[in-house]
């Protein structure tokens, strides 16, 4: 099996995907070949991971995937050499109720596949004290081996000095102390980390990390830890397509599809057919389905409104044949979007929703879905599990509701989509059919 190990942190902000790119790279570098994951619902990290490693990287979700789901997509580890996993959010952080398989937990990750963690520690404000809180969580669940820490953010050498002492203190091996370093930090949005696309000094920067992680890191140390999986990896992940031929956006303003899906897809027999709307592209037209991920269109809502090929070829499609949107894709879908300086911009008009990112608001969580009508492909009553995770405000939404949406608590969401003739949008992305696996 594979030997691995993950990358997890406190909290938010400390770090740890710069420790990531940066380890990812350098063992690249060394000639290694390492597969990354991402702990829990992200598009945008799995594109560094990518331009670091390059290996694609797949999202694990206890949440919303079923536990044959996870192994399968651990198999993507098979013929690397080392798996390092990236968390989110604080190691132990997921919902109060459990999912298909656990609460989201980058921990619930780390222990079924039997991965130590490295904490990245930072330690700015601090020093013996951050030992104290590396001690609380490798002692949290007995479950979960700590195997030791990154520190990050030091100020000094004598800062280093007495924070590794408090690690000394209590046990726990430090790889590395990494100084404060203002100029290693990557451009941030409203939804995380700017697209990897976006940045055309990419590899410079990704290189720097490698660099700055070789010089501060033990390496080796870091690959002697690695575990091993503890379960043998299930068949590939395999569930029904929504559609034969599937012509799915993808460009800067529709880039939010996960990989775990197509791939699914594809296994199954489905061709995808990619097209670009901001190069006012029509989809093909020999699609049984049109799909529109999520994304940025509030970025580039000019362009997509001007996309007058791109409009006529939706309405088109949509007189014969079903057409869904995600999150960015069911406001393209919709009458109106307007844009964080007030600006309204037509969009395809095919359903009357109007969203406004003049008026933010948060929507952030785990969804599970009961269509009430039909989907792209899927009858109505079956269950989906997914994420929410955009700012901006429904201001009309007249078409039929498209499914019954709680939250991972049970608790009713507003949010539920909707439908009109063959045309339908969720504001979750969809990560699993509730129960998919490998079938």
């Amino acid at each position: 099996m594979t030997p691995g190990l993950m990358i997890a942190a406190p909290a938010s902000g400390t770090g740890k995907t710069t420790v990531m790119l940066g380890l990812l790279r350098a063992l690249r570098d060394d000639g290694l070949t390492v597969q990354p994951f991402k702990s829990g619902p992200d598009y945008i990290d799995p594109a560094f991971h990518h331009a670091a490693s390059g290996r694609r990287s797949f999202n694990l979700d206890s949440w919303a995937m079923p536990a044959d789901m996870l192994h399968s997509l651990s198999a993507q580890a098979n013929g690397a050499d080392l798996t390092i996993a990236e968390g989110s959010m604080g190691l132990f952080d997921g919902v109060a109720a459990p999912g298909a398989s656990g609460n989201g937990a980058s921990a619930e990750i780390a222990r079924r596949m039997g991965w130590p963690v490295v904490l990245v520690i930072d330690v700015s404000g601090q020093a013996q004290s951050a030992a104290a809180t590396a001690l609380g969580f490798a002692r949290y669940d007995p479950a979960v081996r700590v195997a030791g820490v990154i520190l990050n953010r030091v100020a000094s050498p004598r800062h280093e000095r007495l924070a590794r002492g408090g690690m000394a203190a209590v046990g726990l091996p430090v790889f590395g102390a990494l100084p404060r370093r203002g100029d290693l930090t990557l451009p941030e949005r409203h939804l995380g980390l700017v697209q990897a696309a976006e940045h055309p000094d990419l590899e410079a920067r990704i290189a720097a990390y490698a660099t700055f992680l070789r010089a501060h890191v033990d390496l080796a140390a870091l690959r002697d830890v690695a575990g091993a999986a503890s379960h043998a990896p299930a068949e590939p992940c395999r569930f029904a397509p929504p559609a034969q031929r599937i012509a799915l956006a993808q460009d800067a303003a529709f880039s939010f599809a996960y990989p775990h899906m197509l791939d699914a897809w594809r296994r199954a027999g489905a061709e995808l057919l990619p097209f670009s709307p901001l190069a006012d592209e029509a989809p093909a037209a020999s699609a049984d389905l049109v799909w529109l991920p999520g994304g940025y269109p509030e970025l580039h809502a000019g362009r997509l409104a001007a996309a007058a090929t791109f409009h006529a070829a939706l309405r088109e499609h949509a007189r014969t044949r079903p057409v869904h949107g995600e999150c960015g894709g069911y406001m393209a879908l919709g009458a109106a979007l307007i844009d964080a300086e007030g600006n309204r911009h037509r969009m395809a008009g095919l359903l009357g929703l109007v969203t406004s990112y003049a008026q933010r608001r948060m929507h952030l969580g785990y969804r599970h879905a009961t269509l009430l009508s039909g989907m792209a492909g899927l009858p109505a009553a079956t269950t989906l599990r997914g994420h929410e995770f955009h700012y901006s405000t429904i201001l009309e939404q007249p078409d039929a509701a498209l499914a019954h949406v709680v939250d991972a608590e049970g608790n009713p969401v507003t949010e539920t989509g909707s439908y009109r003739d063959r045309v339908s949008g969720t504001f979750f992305h969809l990560i699993a059919p509730d129960g998919g696996g490998v079938r």
